[in-house]
């Protein structure tokens, strides 16, 4: 608050964010007095934890570091493990008895950049040190996308792929800046899997006649319908990919998550 008064003469606008500061949290059905720190989840965190943390961008700067900073993640870059861990050790202290916060030395490290990542990105091992997607953010992906498949929704697949649709799309627009490749184009045909399963499981016991009407050829259309394979392990089977090919899902509207 003493950081803010300096720099805002509002006095409304200071009393509504120590009011938010001091409202405290439920927890359980109780609620708590909240003494330290900010509530997660809220716009103001990020912004407070810009505000204060500053004096922290110029100090780095004033080192000369090379560092990325969002909110209360930061990231320093050094050319050794021996530069690394002095680093650390100096930046700690100055955040720890300057600013007057603690570090979480839980999540703090040194370490590779690709054995890092940060708000969902790392870097490739390889020469180049490219960014790419991080495995926490497509697994979190992966996990929207078989909440919206489950087959007990009971909803068209027009529907599922509209659905699908608006969260690839927001996808892409935030990690459409990663440079490899590769695991956007996996998770491409993770999907359409999935909605083959999808498809394959609404079908239930029609599904012989139904890859028959997609063009199946007879033999395989009724070796498919009748295997003892699960819906997932014949989501990959000839018979699916040809009745279910990559055109069907575009042109119901499944986006592409390469540009």
């Amino acid at each position: 608050m003493l950081s803010l008064k300096s720099r805002i003469k509002d006095k409304a606008l200071l009393r509504l964010i120590n009011r938010y500061l001091k409202s405290g949290i439920q927890r359980k059905g109780h609620k708590e007095k909240t003494t330290q720190g900010v509530p997660q989840g809220g716009p103001l965190p990020p912004l407070l934890s810009n505000i204060v943390l500053n004096e922290l961008d110029w100090e780095l700067e004033a080192r000369g570091h090379a560092f990325v900073r969002y909110a209360d993640d930061c990231q320093i870059y050094v050319s050794s493990q021996r530069a690394g861990e002095r680093v650390k050790q100096s930046t700690s202290h100055f955040i720890e008895q300057t600013l007057r916060l603690k570090v979480n030395v839980k999540k703090s490290a040194v370490a590779r950049p690709w054995e890092r990542k940060f708000l969902g990105f790392t870097f490739s091992p390889r020469r180049g040190h490219k960014i790419k997607v991080s495995e926490p953010a497509l697994e979190k992906l992966k996990a929207t996308v078989r909440k919206l498949c489950r087959r007990t929704r009971g909803h068209s697949i027009g529907h599922i792929v509209a659905e699908l649709r608006k969260s690839l799309l927001g996808w892409k627009a935030y990690f459409g800046i990663a440079e490899v490749k590769s695991p956007q184009q996996d998770m491409e045909k993770w999907i359409r899997r999935k909605l083959r399963c999808y498809l394959w499981k609404q079908w239930g016991r029609s599904g012989y006649r139904k890859l028959r009407r997609l063009g199946v050829k007879r033999q395989l259309a009724w070796n498919t319908a009748k295997s003892a394979h699960g819906p997932w392990r014949l989501s990959k089977s000839p018979a699916l990919y040809y009745a279910l090919p990559n055109r069907y899902f575009r042109d119901l509207g499944l986006p592409t998550l390469v540009a």
